[in-house]
């Protein structure tokens, strides 16, 4: 289709139009993910496919969708500072509102939300291009998307209290691999807003927790200076701690599992002695700045 087309579809508040083919339409929305210019990726691709999704559109496909941005999340993996990014990180982007759309609508089996978030993890953990704003095609956002997912994720009815836990070790894992990109898009405030909805579902134990943050905490042990990789880990890995520290402590609302939950909690269970655990790490981040308790 002519970019015409899809205009007037943005145009006409996202409606379907009239005799058309949906799967080749969708072939072609899932393509366009990955286009270089910022206005036809998210404008008009994205926008068209959360619209359709959201609106129920593939209600009765949202199977062959979500395996279809699947493959898009292989597309290039493993290249940095390429164009592929685009198409990774915008399938991601949208492999999360399909999720989202199962948690509401309860339509899909086991199975295919599994598969996804194996592949969804697998992407978000061999992704190098950490970049959020590039230059000339605009918004990258790997991380941002990635964390969107895994918010989806912990919002699923498919995913006990063992999913829970690797989701939060994915958080680790993909914090601590070193890296030349410091964030700058907001992040670690993603990742610490999918880590609240993980602890909406209060279904990990605090020991669990304090067995995690521990782990997060080997950042502190890298003293390397800017520009190595590990610097920029360590920097990301300690934003993220400070911002997932005041995101527990002031709290937040509209989390992925509270939205879907019957009483939506205000805070976690485990809240308290969390913060315990995260001031504690924070303390420890820098001592000579820090008054021990």
């Amino acid at each position: 289709m002519q970019q015409s087309y899809w205009e007037r579809v943005v145009a006409g508040g996202f409606r379907l139009p009239q005799g058309a083919a949906l799967d080749e339409l969708t072939i072609e929305l899932v393509t366009m993910l990955g286009d270089t210019d910022p206005h036809v990726r998210e404008d008009i691709a994205h926008s068209v496919l959360q619209a359709w999704v959201r609106e129920g559109v593939y209600d009765e496909l949202l199977i062959g969708l979500g395996d279809g941005l699947a493959v898009g999340l292989r597309k290039g993996i493993g290249e940095e500072g390429t164009t592929s990014v685009l198409r990774r990180s915008y399938s991601a982007s949208i492999l999360a509102e399909v999720i989202a759309r199962d948690n509401t609508t309860h339509g899909l089996h086991p199975t295919a939300v599994l598969t996804w978030a194996d592949q969804a993890v697998g992407w978000f953990l061999a992704e190098r291009d950490l970049r959020g704003w590039t230059p000339s095609q605009g918004w990258a956002n790997a991380v941002v998307h990635g964390a969107d997912v895994l918010g989806a994720l912990s919002a699923s009815r498919h995913l006990g209290a063992d999913e829970l836990r690797v989701l939060l070790d994915v958080v680790a894992e993909r914090l601590g691999t070193p890296t030349r990109h410091r964030f700058s898009a907001g992040e670690e405030q993603r990742l610490a807003y999918a880590t609240m909805s993980i602890l909406h579902r209060d279904l990990i134990a605090i020991e669990s927790l304090e067995s995690w943050l521990e782990r997060l905490t080997l950042a502190w042990q890298d003293d390397s200076p800017p520009p190595a990789p590990g610097a920029a880990a360590r920097e990301n890995t300690l934003d993220y701690v400070r911002s997932l520290h005041l995101q527990l402590l002031l709290g937040v609302r509209g989390t992925p599992a509270q939205d879907v939950a019957s009483t939506a909690k205000a805070m976690p269970s485990v809240r308290s002695d969390l913060l315990i655990a995260l001031q504690a790490a924070l303390r420890a981040s820098a001592p000579w700045l820090y008054r021990q308790t």
